[in-house]
C-alpha cells in the first residue's frame, strides 16, 4: 500500500484528499497534519468523517517521515522549503497550491509577491495536468497540481488552439465557481446572506490563474496566448463551469470542430466529450474527477463556444492530485477514482 501523508488535512481540499484517499485500493492515509487544529482529531472538525477517520492531526515533520507520497494542500508561499525536503528524503511531492505551477519566476513574482527559492528545484517540478503531461509526471517526484479554473478553461480550449481551428487572439474564459473554491476560511462574499440568491464577477482582469491559464495554452499551440478571464462566485457548494469563446479561422466548419474534440479526448477517460447539441452541466460531474466538455459553433458571428464542468474540489484539486500519485506509482490512473457521479 502507498503510504499517504496529508499537509493542510482541515482545509476544503485537504479534507476531500481525506475522503477520496480512504476508498482507494492501494493506498492507505499514514498522517495527517493542521497548523489550526494540531492535536485534535481531524473527525472533530468534520465530524461527516467519525470512526471513518479519527486520526489525529500531527506535524509536518511526522507526515512526511510517515509517508511516501505527501499532498501539501497549502496557501502560496508555504511549499517551496516542504518540497525541498521531502526531494531530498526520496519521497513523492504533489502541491495543491501555487508555488510550483508558474514556469518564470518574474511572472510568478508579479502574482504572488514571492521569489523562487531554490531554481534547481523548480526545473524538477511537472506540471500536472494528466492529460497533456503524463509522460512527464511519471518521471518526477515534484508535482505542480493544476487549481480548478487552470484545469477547466484549457480542457475547453486546447483542442480547438491545438489544431489551429481558432485564432489565439480574443479569446475568452467566462467562468463560473462554486464557493469551495474560496477555502475554508470565512469571508465577506462568502458569508451566506451576500452569497445567497447572488452571482457577481470577482478580480475582474487581475485573478491570478490568468498567467497559469496563458502558460498551459501557450505551450498547446507554441506561440503566446493572452487570454481575458473573468470568474464569478455562484451560490453554490461545488463545481465550475468554463463558458470560452474563440474566433473560427477560414474555411473551418462545426463538424471540423467536433472532430478535433472527438479525436483529442477519445481514450480519456476523465474527459467526456458531450453529444452534439447538450451542454455540460455542474450537476453531472459532483464529487467525480470527470470533466464534461461541450462544444458548439455560433454560424452568424463564426465564434468557438466550448464549454466545460468540473468538480472544483475533484478534477481540479483534490481528485487531480491523487490521479496524479496514481500515475507517479505505476496504476492505473482511475484506481480509486472511478465513482459514478450522483444523477439528482
Amino acid at each position: 500500500m502507498i503510504k499517504a501523508g496529508i499537509i493542510g488535512a482541515t482545509g476544503y481540499a485537504g479534507a476531500e484528499l481525506v475522503r477520496l484517499l480512504y476508498s482507494h485500493p492501494e493506498a492507505e492515509i499514514a498522517a495527517v497534519s493542521s497548523v489550526s487544529f494540531e492535536g485534535q482529531a481531524l473527525s472533530s472538525v468534520y465530524p461527516a468523517y467519525l470512526n471513518l477517520c479519527d486520526m489525529v492531526c500531527e506535524t509536518q515533520s511526522d507526515v512526511v517521515n510517515k509517508s511516501d507520497v505527501i499532498f501539501a494542500a497549502l496557501p502560496h508561499g508555504l511549499s517551496q522549503e516542504l518540497a525541498k525536503e521531502c526531494d531530498e528524503k526520496g519521497k513523492v511531492f504533489i502541491d495543491l497550491g501555487a508555488d510550483f505551477r508558474l514556469e518564470d519566476e518574474e511572472t510568478y513574482k508579479k502574482w504572488y509577491g514571492l521569489d523562487f527559492i531554490d531554481h534547481e528545484l523548480h526545473k524538477k517540478a511537472v506540471y500536472g495536468l494528466p492529460e497533456l503531461n503524463r509522460e512527464k509526471i511519471k518521471n518526477t517526484n515534484i508535482i505542480a497540481n493544476p487549481g480548478c479554473y487552470t484545469t477547466a478553461g484549457p480542457m475547453a480550449l486546447i483542442p480547438a488552439l491545438k489544431n489551429g481551428l481558432i485564432k489565439k487572439e480574443g479569446l475568452i474564459a467566462d467562468c463560473k465557481s462554486g464557493v469551495t473554491g474560496a477555502g475554508r476560511k470565512p469571508s465577506q462574499n462568502t458569508h451566506y446572506p451576500d452569497l445567497n440568491e447572488g452571482l457577481a464577477a470577482y478580480k475582474v482582469g487581475a485573478h491570478r490563474h490568468t498567467p497559469e491559464i496563458e502558460q498551459t495554452l501557450t505551450k498547446v499551440c507554441g506561440e503566446k496566448v493572452d487570454i481575458t478571464f473573468v470568474p464569478h462566485l455562484l451560490p453554490v457548494n461545488r463545481g465550475i463551469l468554463a463558458t470560452c469563446y474563440g474566433k473560427l479561422n477560414e474555411g473551418v466548419t462545426a463538424e471540423d470542430v467536433y472532430k478535433a474534440y472527438k479525436d483529442a479526448y477519445e481514450g480519456e477517460f476523465f474527459i467526456r466529450l458531450l453529444p452534439k447539441g447538450k451542454c455540460a452541466d455542474i450537476h453531472n460531474i459532483k464529487y467525480t474527477n470527470f470533466c464534461d466538455v461541450s462544444v458548439f459553433v455560433d454560424e452568424h458571428t463564426r465564434t468557438l463556444i466550448a464549454i466545460s464542468a468540473i468538480d472544483n474540489m475533484v478534477k481540479g484539486a483534490a481528485g487531480q492530485a491523487i490521479q496524479n500519485m496514481n500515475i507517479v506509482f505505476g496504476l492505473s490512473e482511475k484506481t480509486g477514482l472511478d465513482m459514478m457521479p450522483p444523477a439528482f
